[in-house]
């Protein structure tokens, strides 16, 4: 492959880069800024009691949900398990205390895995969208290659060295670029772009890709899923509904986005989450990626408030919004 035929997103050289801003990560210097000035000098809101984040009783069916039914079970922050024709699709699994490197430090867990991890269903297919610790938890990935390990596990290019390391199979783990696919089972899989970036430390930031993921059945048909994993508002939104909607649900983040002149690149805000939703071409959006983990600068229970006034500001069905405590259960 030439330069000419590189796409936008791959770096000259190997690795990966953002095509729609060329400084979308903020620097050493802007992190430092963040937090010795900008959380020293403006005051934080207010985050609530922790008790304010409800868990309820899970209600996905066992062992698999009939195929002509769709099931979404929030367990927290990104990781939701997915019963989609037929199949059991769990999407960014994190069942750790801590989103971090080490358990002794790091954002702590605000409200237990809405599943327990031995109540999960037997898996088809586990879903990763980057490698950050809130979304990739190494010892999440062992637990789960040693119990499912007939679970086909679908990665951004340059992840499937991570899993396999950790138990997956090497045949089980499928890489897949932006807009490339793969069936597995009666579930269609579809890496998507995302505005967003790939570090577990220093020196490997873009050396992994990131995504988001369309879901659909066997045939093209009803229902469809998309889950954002991780992104900015980015101009491909639209895009994206257009090749692979109209989708029956769409899983947005909501959280994660003060102060925004660090995070606009990163995380979208509850306003440009419902944009996104209109772009995509969606009937329904249940909003993840809030209240799990106190990773950014807004109150714990801010996002979910601000994207319920942003949605009916915005003309769209009440009923479409659909929130969900952990461990809630929306069947369609």
């Amino acid at each position: 492959m030439t330069l000419a035929d590189l796409p936008s997103h791959h770096r000259p050289g190997g690795g990966f880069r953002n095509p729609w801003v060329s400084q979308a990560v903020p620097g050493f210097g802007s992190l430092l800024k963040w937090m010795l000035v900008h959380r020293t000098t403006r005051p934080r809101p207010k985050d609530p009691d922790p008790s304010v984040f409800t868990r309820v009783r899970p209600a996905f069916v066992r062992p698999r949900a009939p195929a002509s039914r769709l099931t979404v079970t929030w367990v927290g922050h990104a990781s939701l398990l997915i019963q989609l024709g037929g199949t059991n699709i769990l999407t960014d699994p994190m069942w750790s205390e801590r989103a971090s490197p080490a358990q002794v430090a790091g954002p702590r867990r605000w409200v237990a895995p809405g599943i327990a991890f031995e109540d999960l269903p037997p898996l088809d297919i586990v879903l990763q969208s980057h490698n950050h610790y809130d979304h990739l938890d190494d010892h999440t990935v062992r637990r789960l290659a040693q119990r499912h390990r007939q679970a086909t596990w679908v990665l951004p290019l340059g992840l499937a060295a991570f899993v396999r390391k950790r138990g997956v199979p090497a045949g089980a783990a499928v890489e897949l670029d932006w807009w490339q696919d793969r069936t597995v089972g009666s579930v269609r899989v579809a890496a998507t772009p995302a505005m967003h970036f790939s570090s577990r430390g220093i020196g490997d930031r873009g050396d992994t890709l990131w995504c988001g993921f369309a879901l659909g059945t066997e045939g093209g048909g009803p229902p469809r899923v998309f889950f954002a994993g991780d992104t900015g508002f980015h101009p491909d939104f639209g895009a994206i509904g257009r090749r692979y909607g109209p989708f029956d649900l769409a899983l947005l983040p909501i959280g994660a986005y003060e102060p925004r002149w660090f995070m606009r690149y990163l995380h979208m805000n509850p306003e440009e989450a419902v944009e996104a939703f209109r772009a995509l071409n969606a009937r329904a959006m249940v909003p993840i990626h809030w209240g799990t983990f106190k990773l950014t600068d807004e109150a714990m229970d801010e996002p979910p408030v601000r994207a319920r006034a942003a949605w009916l500001a915005a003309g769209l069905p009440s009923d479409a919004y659909r929130q969900l405590a952990h461990g809630e259960t929306l069947t369609l």
